[in-house]
């Protein structure tokens, strides 16, 4: 049986050997620090840091497997850890499973928001969610407008074979006939193009009521100020630091704790781009 005294030597042990794989990270010697990791992990292997530092530099170096072997073994010990769901979610990007790595880095957005929402990672994952929701859009639009092409061209076909049969009718039938027939390819034609909007990007941009009044982006964590302003949470707590205490349209004082969150925008913003996925495309 282990002593009490030979844990403690264990765990300081481990966490010098995490202090000095930081030192190698901040260097980009990330081969020395995934062996300084490494062997904090073998002292002490339930600390979730030491399998997300070493996972981290593992992205640094492209092993994406390695980055998802160690991520899963951290949410198994923390299942709270956003760096462990951010990193496996951009692990599964990298293994086209679009699906999975959506939802990891939502609920690595999710936990994030919760911890620190004004955190510079929240804003870094933001930014990997809507590529990958946008990949997501982008492959299943796709399919749909092959799908909507092949339905529309076999509607045209039976309806030329249709018309073909009709020219069998008595000479007064036939203009009669070929009328109708034009009638019905435009009608089809209309149809299939009033399916296929969803998939279109505006001609217009996201309506401005979605949009940050500063970035002109469309929101991803809305706050609304006591004169009703609504901004993006980090930029409106940017300015707050870094230009002065008061709301950058209306001018009147304003101070963090008067951010409320604007769950009504937030929903709007999530009911538009859940029918137009386009939108999750970033400049």
């Amino acid at each position: 049986m282990v002593s009490g005294s030979a844990l403690s030597a264990a765990a300081k042990q481990a966490e010098q050997l995490r202090k000095d794989g930081n030192i190698y990270f901040k260097k980009d010697r990330f081969g020395a620090a995934i062996d300084a990791y490494t062997e904090a992990i073998t002292l002490c292997p339930n600390v979730p840091v030491y399998w997300t530092n070493r996972a981290l530099c593992h992205r640094r170096r492209n092993e994406w497997l390695k980055v998802e072997e160690d991520c899963r073994r951290a949410i198994q010990l923390d299942y709270s850890s956003v760096k462990a769901h951010y990193m496996l979610g951009l692990a599964l990007l990298q293994k086209q499973e679009l699906d999975e790595g959506v939802k990891e880095l939502q609920k690595a957005l999710d936990l994030g928001r919760g911890a620190n929402p004004k955190g510079y990672m929240v804003d870094e994952i933001w930014q990997e969610l809507a590529k990958a929701k946008y990949m997501l859009w982008e492959h299943a639009s796709s399919k749909r407008s092959w799908e909507l092409q092949s339905l529309k061209e076999a509607c045209e076909t039976a309806l030329r074979e249709k018309h073909f049969l009709d020219d069998s009718q008595p000479e007064g039938f036939l203009d009669e006939a070929g009328i109708s027939h034009m009638k019905q390819l435009e009608v089809l034609r209309q149809v299939f193009r009033k399916a296929g909007e969803a998939d279109i990007p505006c001609e217009f941009q996201v309506p401005d009521y979605l949009c940050c009044k500063i970035t002109l982006d469309i929101f991803c964590d809305p706050v609304i100020t006591p004169s009703g302003v609504t901004y993006e949470r980090a930029v409106i707590l940017d300015h707050l630091q870094k230009v002065g205490k008061f709301d950058p349209i209306t001018r009147e004082q304003l101070d963090q704790s008067q951010l409320v969150p604007n769950l009504a925008i937030k929903e709007a913003v999530q009911a538009y781009l859940d029918k137009h996925g386009w939108a999750y495309k970033l400049d």
